[in-house]
């Protein structure tokens, strides 16, 4: 009886991708069993580049040219492709690699202002013509209403503040605090008027400075800015913590 032998090839190959399109470099696993034209189809997620510009060429493990893959009706594993070669991706459509890397090459539409207000299928137009937003009077006039009444409320509030008053803090949402005013009048970090606490406990956000500016003297987390209306003053004692007990 004769000898015989049997090949049984992987049907899985494992290939690295390049790309003229763009620099990097992956590694993909292919069956042999699918068509030139289906690799070009899966490969256009990878590269970026659509399967009707594709020129195909394998490269040996060392990087050595071996064949182009010019058959789209021919199968993977027809191609001498092995693990670990390279499976090269030319750009048949005339793009350089990285050219839109760079986005200061790309051409810029620009439109004017006074054009952009003329045009009746812009983000702008749309919601003029349905009162959204800034464009909708009623709820912009209720708007400046509402804070036109908070700012009278922050400045009667303030004017009924004194520096060295002692105070108690009351924010919606935290605990009350009680503390000595440091400071009362309008700050650089943020419009309007507030407030400068020297709380009696390190419960505070600063020492008394804000971005630099100091607005008082205070320890370290013993400072904190609030505004007017959150602020009750009165006769508010500093708690005696007994540490002075047996």
């Amino acid at each position: 009886m004769d000898d015989q032998v049997t090949v049984i090839t992987n049907p899985i190959v494992e290939v690295r991708i390049t790309s003229t399109s763009n620099s990097s470099e992956v590694l993909r696993r292919f069956n042999r069993g699918i068509t030139i034209a289906e690799l070009k189809g899966k490969l256009e997620m990878i590269v970026g580049l659509p399967a009707s510009c594709m020129e195909l060429e394998v490269l040996s493990v060392s990087g050595d040219f071996l064949q182009k893959m010019d058959n789209n009706d021919a199968l993977l594993g027809s191609y001498p492709v092995d693990n670990n070669c390279t499976i090269h991706v030319i750009d048949q459509s005339g793009g350089q690699m990285g050219e839109f890397g760079d986005v200061s090459k790309v051409e810029k539409f620009e439109l004017s202002s006074d054009d952009y207000e003329k045009k009746t299928d812009s983000a702008r137009a749309f919601m003029k013509k349905r009162g959204l937003g800034r464009y909708n009077e009623e709820e912009m006039a209720k708007k400046k209403a509402e804070q036109a009444a908070r700012e009278e409320e922050n400045k009667a509030a303030a004017d009924a503040i004194t520096v060295g008053d002692r105070c108690q803090v009351q924010v919606p949402g935290q605990p009350t605090k009680v503390g000595s005013v440091m400071y009362v009048g309008t700050t650089d970090f943020k419009p309007g008027l507030w407030v400068g606490i020297k709380y009696d406990e390190p419960l505070g956000k600063n020492d008394g400075s804000v971005n630099g500016k100091r607005y008082f003297e205070c320890g370290n987390q013993y400072g904190a800015f609030v505004k007017p209306s959150h602020v009750i003053v009165g006769d508010f004692p500093e708690e005696d913590y007994g540490l002075d007990e047996m």
